[in-house]
């Protein structure tokens, strides 16, 4: 009976020791040049319903539904979704706009998992006709939600979905016909 209860305060002590070392954040980013001019990109990046053109989650359920609260482009904007298991049901808030420098946006998941992440859209000049993009987006895993991020490379899951959204919105600008 003992050897039971050093068994079972083993397992405990493990399962404590590796909640506390599994990553607690998670930060991903990916950026693309795009050749048009800073303000050009700017303008075009801070309409939230922009992204139904190059996101690649728009693609994985063209028949999502869509709902929008607020003015697009303006802090407060929050656009809803609810979708296959592919995309779930979350929302999107816009939180802060610096004008030709950044779009930061709330995502709000709900299903499949409940969790908050910070998004972000960033652009910074290269020359009067290339804008560097980068698009990122970051967060914390609680307890114990966080073991399961020794079993799964955020980075290499979701920067694959960054890049591909990434090269559409370069098609889209670089080709604005």
């Amino acid at each position: 009976m003992l050897v039971v209860l050093y068994i079972i305060l083993a397992i405990i002590a493990i399962l404590v020791l590796v909640a506390l070392i599994a990553p607690k954040k998670f930060h991903v980013k990916r950026s693309i040049v795009i050749n048009r001019s800073l303000p050009e990109v700017f303008d075009y990046l801070k309409y939230i319903k922009n992204q139904d053109h190059w996101s690649p989650w728009k693609r994985k359920d063209p028949n999502m539904k869509q709902e929008s609260v607020g003015i697009d482009g303006q802090v407060g904007f929050i656009n809803k979704w609810e979708g296959n298991k592919n995309v779930g049901i979350g929302e999107q808030e816009l939180t802060r706009l610096v004008q030709n420098d950044s779009v930061e946006s709330q995502l709000r998941f709900f299903k499949p998992w409940k969790s908050e992440s910070n998004a972000y859209l960033k652009v910074n000049k290269i020359d009067d006709q290339h804008t560097e993009v980068v698009w990122g987006f970051s967060g914390v895993n609680k307890v114990p939600a966080n073991v399961f991020m020794l079993f799964f490379n955020m980075d290499k899951m979701v920067g694959k979905d960054f890049e591909e959204g990434l090269s559409s919105l370069k098609k889209i600008l670089d080709n604005p016909n």
